[in-house]
């Protein structure tokens, strides 16, 4: 079993492509400001327009990555569940002696307030 979250790699990758999206919003949204201050009509469309498929494109690729890390997140706790059954279902006694333990340590912290 691995050490490290699955997908860890996936989601560092997907992060700074994230910043990286963001910072490119925020560069166009920038300009967009600035060309409003010069208050040119036909730079203000061009910005505009540029503006507008930025945030689409953007907000394209969030909702990719957030759909993306929903199914890997999903699939990796039902893999883990899948694993825990396993064990318990091969390791009944060890089960009951674990389960016991944490219960009895539990019971001791609450008994101490």
């Amino acid at each position: 079993m691995a050490m490290f979250p699955i997908g860890q790699h996936d989601n560092n990758a997907s992060t700074a492509q994230l910043k990286e999206d963001l910072r490119h919003l925020s560069r166009t949204v920038e300009e967009l400001v600035n060309a409003t201050a010069e208050d040119s009509r036909s730079n203000v469309k061009e910005m505009r327009d540029r503006a507008q498929r930025s945030l689409k494109e953007t907000r394209g690729r969030l909702e990719a990555r957030g759909e993306k890390l929903y199914h890997d997140t999903r699939d990796g706790v039902l893999d883990s569940a899948d694993l825990c059954d396993r064990y318990v279902h091969e390791n009944p006694w060890t089960s009951i002696g674990v389960g016991t333990a944490v219960g009895v340590v539990i019971g001791l912290l609450l008994g101490r307030r």
